[in-house]
Formats: structure tokens, C-alpha cells, sequence
């Protein structure tokens, strides 16, 4: 008869077997049950995130603008030097009562997306054409990256020669503003396409056409958006520059009459219009890149 030599051992060895798979039952149903729980923390923590991210957002700004009151009231900046935000808001009741903001927020916003709408395309069309092909780089890229160095308001001076004091030396300047981001992030757009995508086009047999408007274009287009989005804000940018050249309408014409007036809450005033203009036109911006992306996704890190 063959006995263990260690029976003891051995009964333990036997005898602890279940408990411990019973405790790895136990584990895995304690998970499953605190599984909802954990969820539910999770968004209570995006909740939270997210309500923290909008107060930051407005209660920054108001603190701002409590602390300007509070300054102005207090003497501590004299008010022909910045008026206070009370009196600010005030002039632009006075420019929406006489319907002139209204006007020139038209007038300038026409201004601003001719220059975008020209100057952006040029900007794309020639990303497109050094992105695609070689002898397009080699023609385009250069002379671009050499222009792209030259502010476009050293340039204000030559347009008034080519083109007078009128509108086309506004939405000249607008179009040098606009051409150098769109061209840099289309190019780049297209330059960053995956290479293995494309040898796998070449093994499925498409042709140069079919990889550009099924592969590249679409790989490219969240560079093309961004490169938009950054043109229009470059595009607001110059229109302040361009609406001080001989301006007869428009924000820029207010602002220079106002200057002559010696009216520094319309000059505020005036100001505060084109940063509105700039926070609603990176919002349309951002939806329209939301409506032609929704594939792509978002990363935060708290």
C-alpha cells in the first residue's frame, strides 16, 4: 500500500483548493456589483469637470470685469484713460440706437470673409498642388516660405500703391494674411498621410485620382479644417489692420472717429466688437469642424 510521505501536507493542499476558488467567485461577483458604482462616480466626475471648466470660464472674466468697476470707482485709474465698464456699455447702447454698429459689423464682416474666401483658397489650392506632386513643391513651396516671413502689414504701403485707398487695399491685406496658414496646413495635411495607406491603394490597383479623393483628401482634412479655422482668426486680425487705411465705413471707421473725438469708451467699445467677432466666428468654426469630423476623436486629460 503506498501512503504519502507527507499526508499532512497533502491535506492541506486538498483541503484549501475550494476555499480559494470560492474567493475568486466572490471577487469576480463584488466586481460585477460595484460595477454600476463605479460608472455612476465616473460621471459624476465628468459632470463636475465639466461644471468646473464653464465656471472658470465665466467667473474669470467677471471677476475681471468687478475688479475694472471697482478700480474706476475707486479713482484708481483715471476715467478718460479707461473708462469703466458701465460707461462702456452705454456707448454701445448709443452705436445699436443709431444702427451704426449694426452697419459696420456688416461691412466689416463682408470685408473679412471676401479677403478669407480669396486668400484661403489660394492658400489651399497651392497645399494641394506642393502636397500632391514634386513639381508643385518645388515651384510653390520657396517662394511661399519666403513671402510667408514678410508681416503683412509691411506690405500696407505697397498695396495702397497697387490698389488705391478703397476696398481693394483692405481685402488686399486680408488675402496676405490669409494665404500662409491655409497653404502650411493643407500642405501639411496632405505630406502626413500614412504611407501604408497608400501602398495598400496601390496593391488594391486605384489610380493616382482614386487615392486622392478617397485616401489623401480625406486624411488630410481635419490639417484643412484647422488651417480654416486659423485663417479666419488671422482673417479678423487684419481686418483691424486694414480698416485704419482711409476707412468710410465699417468698425475701423468708428474707431477712427471716435479716436478723433477723444472717445476712449467707443475705442473700447469697439474693441470688445472685434474680440465678440473673433469668440463667435472659432465657435462656428469649431461646430462646423464637429459636423465634418464627427468620426474623430476627442482626448482630455481631466
Amino acid at each position: 500500500m503506498n501512503v504519502p510521505r507527507y499526508p499532512s501536507a497533502a491535506l492541506r493542499l486538498d483541503a484549501g483548493a475550494p476555499p480559494e476558488r470560492d474567493d475568486k467567485r466572490t471577487n469576480d461577483t463584488r466586481a460585477l456589483v460595484d460595477l454600476p458604482t463605479r460608472e455612476a462616480a465616473q460621471a459624476r466626475a465628468r459632470t463636475l469637470s465639466a461644471l468646473r471648466s464653464r465656471g472658470l470660464r465665466i467667473g474669470v472674466p467677471l471677476a475681471l470685469i468687478v475688479l475694472w468697476q471697482l478700480a474706476s470707482s475707486l479713482q484708481l485709474v483715471a476715467p478718460e484713460t479707461l473708462p469703466p465698464p458701465t460707461v462702456i456699455v452705454a456707448a454701445l447702447k448709443e452705436l445699436i440706437a443709431d444702427g451704426e454698429l449694426q452697419s459696420a459689423i456688416g461691412v466689416s464682416l463682408v470685408r473679412a470673409a471676401t479677403g478669407l474666401a480669396i486668400g484661403g483658397g489660394i492658400g489651399l489650392l497651392a497645399g494641394l498642388f506642393a502636397g500632391l506632386w514634386r513639381v508643385g513643391e518645388e515651384i510653390v513651396d520657396a517662394p511661399l516660405q519666403m513671402l510667408r516671413t514678410i508681416p503683412f502689414i509691411a506690405l500696407i504701403p505697397l498695396f495702397i500703391t497697387w490698389f488705391g485707398i478703397g476696398e481693394g487695399a483692405k481685402v488686399a491685406v486680408i488675402l496676405a494674411a490669409t494665404i500662409f496658414p491655409m497653404y502650411l496646413n493643407t500642405y501639411a495635411g496632405v505630406r502626413g498621410v500614412d504611407p501604408k495607406l497608400l501602398e495598400a491603394a496601390r496593391v488594391f490597383g486605384l489610380s493616382s485620382r482614386q487615392m486622392a479623393l478617397r485616401i489623401i483628401l480625406p486624411t488630410a482634412l481635419p490639417s484643412i479644417l484647422v488651417g480654416v479655422r486659423y485663417s479666419s482668426a488671422v482673417a479678423l486680425l487684419a481686418l483691424v489692420v486694414a480698416e485704419q487705411i482711409n476707412a468710410q465705413n465699417g468698425i475701423g471707421y468708428i474707431l477712427v472717429n471716435a479716436n478723433q473725438n477723444q472717445r476712449a469708451d467707443i475705442i473700447i467699445a469697439g474693441i470688445l466688437v472685434y474680440a465678440a467677432l473673433g469668440i463667435v466666428t472659432d465657435l462656428v468654426m469649431r461646430a462646423l469642424e464637429h459636423l465634418a469630423l464627427p468620426w474623430r476623436p476627442r482626448f482630455e486629460l481631466a
